[in-house]
């Protein structure tokens, strides 16, 4: 496994990632009627994009929308600094934050394809530090693991660990990944594995999988096996300083309400922790051609990154009966959990217009996107926002208004 020394030189090797994926595939626009798109729909989804920038509610924002492979709308408006008015582009760069858990999720499901490990494995076969954790009880006990907790479970943020404000103390992002599987070896469980669902470290975990598995650093990894081969050039853990003045800032809001940014560090060097949880910068059309291999099967333009039937597992709900995903305080109805995704499974019950079996995922700062594999649809958007992703924080609902929008643009579709 890669060490921290290691991990250092590759400080001195950062241009050489640039090069590997210096190459961009250009996004071409087709007619939205082309794919059964109403033209008008397409642009009210935008004008309603447009409309939270004049208002001063976003600083700017990208989206893009694609069916059956046709990029129908790359749509750029506002800026990427509401105090000094830098346009945003389509190709600026966002911190995706925890849109980095499916891709994460993809480089674990490559190395499961390879027999790296299996869903009924038990964790600790492959970290055997986790092997005798407790839990704590409501109590505050400590009893033993009814039973262990299994690799289904730490793709599906089942495993027994806490939320991640549960950790603020213990800093498990200190040192790097070694470093943190060390804490949590000291630690116990909140839960009895399997019977819960917290949005805590199983991500960063899943990171150090990756490296443990492939005997590379994760960045590293996932330049290799995915961003070269699918053609990302602008996603990675740090942004080149050539291209720095191409990230939004991150934005709040003002007393009176109006959106203005905060002093927002670009990470231009190899960052010691990285973080397969929330860790990446990407920008719309990269996330696109992630997003796109995925609906496509798990290829794309001849590179394949997973078989079809991995695909398909990925989204398969792993949770138990009555687990539900519960990210902002109520549980989410409808919708169950693969591989690190959401996955739409009863649309009667969830009330989105997304098809039946959608996958989806979002980032701290209200980056947003999901795959509709029933319509062939993929949806990306970009915002930079303290809490972007919190309802009721400020930040307008993108997420719902952008779905809304686009299922009424499409002439024809199914839930």
């Amino acid at each position: 496994m890669t060490t921290f020394a290691t991990r250092r030189s590759l400080l001195a090797g950062a241009a050489a990632f640039a090069a590997a994926g210096s190459a961009r595939a250009a996004v071409t626009l087709s007619p939205p009627q082309s794919v059964e798109f109403d033209p008008a729909g397409v642009a009210a989804l935008n004008s309603q994009m447009h409309a939270l920038v004049d208002q001063q509610k976003l600083a700017g924002v990208v989206t893009l929308l694609a069916r059956k492979g046709k990029v129908v709308s790359l749509d750029a408006y506002g800026a990427l600094d509401a105090a000094s008015r830098t346009p945003v582009r389509s190709d600026s760069i966002f911190r995706i934050a925890s849109m980095t858990k499916p891709v994460t999720g993809v480089a674990m499901m490559q190395l499961y394809e390879q027999g790296k490990w299996r869903l009924d494995d038990p964790v600790a076969r492959h970290i055997p530090q986790f092997a005798d954790l407790k839990v704590r009880t409501a109590s505050g006990e400590l009893v033993g693991q009814s039973g262990p907790m299994t690799m289904a479970q730490l793709m599906s943020h089942t495993a027994g660990f806490g939320v991640s404000a549960a950790y603020e103390r213990d800093n498990l992002a200190e040192t790097d990944l070694q470093g943190m599987v060390d804490k949590l070896a000291r630690l116990p469980l909140f839960s009895q594995p399997g019977t819960d669902w917290a949005y805590g470290p199983v991500v960063n975990i899943q990171g150090y999988l990756v490296e443990k598995m492939s005997g590379k650093s994760l960045d590293r990894y996932f330049q290799d096996h995915l961003f070269t081969p699918l053609k990302m050039p602008d996603t990675q853990f740090w942004v080149d300083p050539s291209k720095a003045d191409r990230v939004s800032k991150i934005h709040t809001y003002d007393a009176a309400g109006r959106i203005t940014p905060t002093e927002s560090r670009v990470q231009t060097t190899p960052p010691r922790f990285l973080a397969g949880s929330g860790g990446l910068y990407s920008t719309a059309p990269d996330y696109f051609r992630f997003c796109q291999a995925l609906l496509n099967g798990g290829e794309l333009e001849g590179a394949r990154i997973l078989k079809p039937e991995t695909v398909r597992l990925m989204r398969q709900d792993v949770l138990k009966p009555g687990v539900k995903i519960d990210l902002y305080g109520p549980n989410q109805e409808g919708l169950g959990f693969g591989m690190d995704f959401a996955v739409h499974r009863r649309p009667a019950e969830s009330g989105l217009p997304h098809g039946l079996d959608s996958y989806w995922w979002g980032g701290a700062f209200g980056t947003w996107f999901w795959i509709d594999p029933t319509n062939e649809v993929l949806f990306v958007g970009m915002i930079q926002n303290v809490r972007g992703s919190v309802p009721g924080a400020g930040t307008p609902e993108v997420r719902a208004s952008s779905a809304k929008a686009v299922y009424a643009a499409l002439r024809t579709h199914t839930t």
